[in-house]
Parts: C-alpha cells; sequence; structure tokens
C-alpha cells in the first residue's frame, strides 16, 4: 500500500506562511495536515520565504530533494520589489532554494543554487523529471529573459546527476502567442506529459507531450475541452499524481480570493494520454489551503514516519 507526501506553502501575508509545509494522505484524496499545519523547515538565506516546491527521490539512491523558487513577497513585496509583479519578474529569485534528505525528516541545512546567468530575470517555479533515455535529471523551471527584454515568459530546462552540478540552461517550451510558467512533467507508458499554465489565449493550464523528456512538445487538445468550464485567469501550479489504482489527479491551484480562501481543487483522470480530466472537489478533503506543490509516492512506513516526528528542532516552535 502506498501513501503521499505533498510538500507545499500557505498563502498568507507573514513570513510562516512562505516556509517548507508537508502534507500527507493515505490515498490522496483525503489529506492531513503534519506539524500541526506549522512549517517543517525554515529557510535563513536568500529571501528568506521560498514558494513553488518540488521533490523527487533519486533514481538508485533513494535520496530525496526539495527545490523551491527563492521568493518572499512577505518581506519583498512591500520592500525592493515595489509592489510590482513586473518587477517580481525582473529581479525575484535569482537562484533556486535546495534541501536534501535520506529519510524525509532529517534534512541538510537550506542552500542556494544558481543556475544560468545575469540573463535570467527570473527563476521560478522548478521541477524535476528522471530522463530514462540519458540516465540523468531535467530540472525545469519558469524565467523572464534579456531575449525578449524580459517579457513572455518560456520554460527552460538544464540536465544534472548529482544535483549540485548543472549543465547549461536550454530553452524547453516557448508558446509564440503567451508566456508560459509552472511546469510540471511526468512520465506514461514511455510518453513524457507536461502541464504548464498558459498566461493567454488561452489563460489557463494546457497539457503538452513528447516522445522525449527534452521535448518537442505538442499539444493534447482533449486535455483543452476538460478545461472549457475552468474560470479563465484563476488557476496556476499544476501538479499531477498517479494514484494506486491506476488514475491520475491533477491538482490546479485556485487563487481567485485573498487568503485563506486560496488552495488546490482536484480533477481526475483514467491516464494523461485520454488527457480528459474531471473536477471531483467533493471526493477530496484538506485541512487548509495547500499552495503551489508537489506530491511525491510514499510507503506506509515513510508515512508514519513523518506523521510521528518531532519537528520542533526545524519547524515552528
Amino acid at each position: 500500500m502506498q501513501a503521499y507526501l505533498f510538500v507545499h506553502f500557505k498563502e498568507k501575508t507573514t513570513p510562516d506562511g512562505e516556509q517548507v509545509y508537508f502534507g500527507l494522505s493515505k490515498d490522496g484524496f483525503h489529506w492531513e495536515e503534519v506539524n500541526g499545519g506549522n512549517p517543517v523547515l525554515w529557510t535563513y538565506y536568500g529571501e528568506k520565504g521560498v514558494r513553488d516546491f518540488t521533490i523527487t527521490r533519486c533514481e538508485g539512491s533513494g535520496r530525496f530533494y526539495i527545490f523551491a523558487t527563492d521568493l518572499s513577497l512577505s518581506y519583498g513585496m512591500r520592500n525592493q520589489y515595489h509592489g510590482s509583479w513586473e518587477e517580481i519578474g525582473r529581479n525575484g529569485s535569482k537562484c533556486f532554494s535546495v534541501w536534501e534528505s535520506d529519510n524525509l525528516v532529517d534534512w541538510t541545512e537550506q542552500r542556494l543554487v544558481t543556475i544560468g546567468d545575469a540573463d535570467f530575470g527570473c527563476l521560478w517555479a522548478p521541477d524535476i523529471i528522471y530522463d530514462r533515455e540519458n540516465r540523468d535529471y531535467l530540472l525545469h523551471w519558469s524565467s523572464s529573459h534579456r531575449c525578449n527584454e524580459y517579457g513572455k515568459k518560456g520554460i527552460y530546462f538544464c540536465r544534472t546527476k548529482d544535483f549540485k552540478e548543472f549543465g547549461s540552461p536550454r530553452v524547453l517550451y516557448r508558446k509564440e502567442d503567451s508566456g508560459v510558467i509552472d511546469s510540471a512533467i511526468y512520465e506514461e507508458n514511455g510518453w513524457y506529459y507536461m502541464f504548464v499554465k498558459s498566461e493567454g489565449n488561452p489563460e489557463k493550464i494546457i497539457l503538452l507531450r513528447a516522445e522525449h523528456a527534452a521535448g518537442p512538445y505538442e499539444r493534447v487538445e482533449a486535455f483543452d475541452k476538460s478545461m472549457e468550464a475552468v474560470e479563465s485567469g484563476l488557476y496556476e501550479a499544476p501538479t499531477a499524481v498517479k494514484l494506486e489504482d491506476g488514475r491520475w489527479c491533477l491538482f490546479l491551484d485556485y487563487y481567485g480570493v485573498p487568503g485563506a480562501g486560496q488552495g488546490y481543487v482536484p480533477f481526475v483522470a483514467d491516464s494523461l494520454s485520454d488527457g480528459r480530466f474531471v473536477r471531483s472537489d467533493a471526493s477530496f478533503s484538506f485541512p487548509y489551503g495547500f499552495k503551489h506543490g508537489t506530491i511525491l509516492t510514499i510507503s506506509m512506513e515513510e508515512y508514519e514516519r513523518i506523521k510521528n516526528h518531532d519537528w520542533s528542532d526545524k519547524g515552528y516552535v
């Protein structure tokens, strides 16, 4: 029997919201808080706030890595960003925050990783997929770039084998008529599927697929029909998980209201290739609104270890 770990943050105006939170589930539908709903890890370097998490379990070693956007709106929006999302998109988050663990409860101290050069305006929403052809990992993310005067954002990637040394960034996907952010890639039956948020035409989540992890990616039009009833401009940060019965659950982060009313809403499909997801709010429950994160499949032993761990030495005291 498998269980699930959801790494996320909370939508708050205070700095404690932009820290590392864990949620647990035994079935992928009903979620519970960890550490009393308080952070399990805190940031002390960079912007002293993190958002947009991904977590991966390494092939072979089994070591776990958390990557996150190094960005604090609680501190920065009032100060260096002058209340401007344009300024954040050009200068916010110049690196990623990283933690490592062998057991999901004992984590290394936060470290900062810089990818690329000064031509990148921001590094947002990292995600990781194992490339079975190349036997390495694709770290991909959203960025603005000097090449188009920091206009429409694109999805970039680099390769790594150890999460310490990283190759040169390259474009993974650009959309001609709008920016794209918040990429999340999954493998099913030898194909790679990438969810992204399109910032226009439509201003919704779209799904693409490719035979290779690094593309080229093409649109899955059947998924567009699944999104027809979803309001434009109110959802971002897609993340998905394959359930034990073989179905896929896609979570979209709703930000159409201020504060605590934000959080993930669920959609379920029989497969990624089918592309037909059905909104399923009534089948799911959350203790509070989970914000932009990633789900990792874990064992029941790991579930119990996380649930019963004393997080007071790392989290909220």
